[in-house]
């Protein structure tokens, strides 16, 4: 199983990074190899919210698709997404945002990941390691272009 973490304080609150990265929808405009995005079911349990949603990943010549569960739990300003779809035998991701102040704050992203065949995670772990690492970059980006550069 791979796995990559980052913690990063950015200039925007907990609350807005929540919405955005609760966003899904708008995916395909900004996150790196997200070439489709589509919801297929809507939910509450409870207090949380249950998104079921297909992503569309694309690079080069290579293009996959999966299911996922979202879990976004506003009081707990979290978001956990799991799949175990094709191609991935397990794959798991975790965002979490803890206020830093009233325009500031810590997001800290995690991801899991395991592909179902070997050949495929040997053409595409490398790539996907590194798209990883860009996660982050990406969503601070998108917030500077929708709440406001600080």
């Amino acid at each position: 199983m791979t796995q990559f973490g980052t913690t990063r304080s950015v200039a925007h609150g907990a609350t807005d990074m929540f919405d955005l990265v609760a966003d899904i929808e708008a995916y395909p405009q900004f996150v790196p190899m997200c070439s489709g995005m589509v919801v297929r079911e809507r939910r509450m349990e409870g207090d949380r919210e249950i998104i079921v949603a297909r992503m569309t990943v694309s690079y080069g010549f290579l293009r996959e698709s999966f299911m996922s569960r979202v879990v976004l739990d506003r009081a707990d300003l979290s978001i956990i997404a799991t799949s175990a779809d094709a191609p991935f035998r397990k794959l798991e991701n975790s965002w979490r945002f803890e206020p830093e102040g009233a325009d500031r704050s810590l997001v800290r992203f995690g991801i899991s990941y395991e592909f179902r065949s070997r050949t495929l995670g040997i053409l595409l772990g490398g790539m996907f390691e590194r798209v990883f690492r860009k996660f982050t970059d990406a969503f601070e980006a998108r917030a500077d272009k929708v709440y406001g550069r600080p």
